[in-house]
């Protein structure tokens, strides 16, 4: 949990779901593609994958990272891609990536991608059963 996180529970008097509460949901139904990391119909967000159909790039963002502007290293297995962040508000990190890219399709295969900017790193992981999910969102993204 993040810092800014707690302090706006704590103001706001909510508390923080409980983890069995976030899934990930693939809304593929029209454009942009989404992949989310969330407590569904709530404002609970840890990331977002976000594609147009066809287009080869996803948006990977990142919710409650902190400011962050340059580049960001996203890993996965042995591959690494470094992308530019995108002016993003309220602490989330946004920046894109190739679906073709070497660290995205490690990321498709294991559910796990890391994304690094200086000394902060958050991990993104899409557990086992989800990982269909992933795989159905690179493969409507794919260019």
């Amino acid at each position: 949990m993040t810092g800014l996180f707690l302090f706006l529970t704590l103001v706001l008097g909510q508390t923080p779901p409980p983890a069995s509460a976030w899934t990930w949901t693939l809304y593929d139904t029209e454009n942009p593609i989404v992949l989310a990391h969330e407590v569904p119909d709530t404002a609970h967000l840890r990331t977002t994958l976000e594609c147009d159909t066809s287009t080869g790039v996803a948006q990977v963002s990142v919710y409650g990272f902190g400011p962050a502007t340059g580049f960001v290293r996203f890993a996965s297995g042995t591959a690494v891609a470094t992308s530019e962040i995108a002016p993003a508000r309220d602490g989330t990190l946004a920046a894109p990536i190739r679906t073709d890219h070497p660290a995205f399709a490690a990321f498709v295969a294991d559910g796990r991608l890391t994304a690094t900017v200086g000394d902060r790193q958050r991990t993104i992981e899409v557990q086992p059963p989800h990982l269909a999910k992933l795989r159905r969102f690179a493969e409507l993204c794919a260019g």
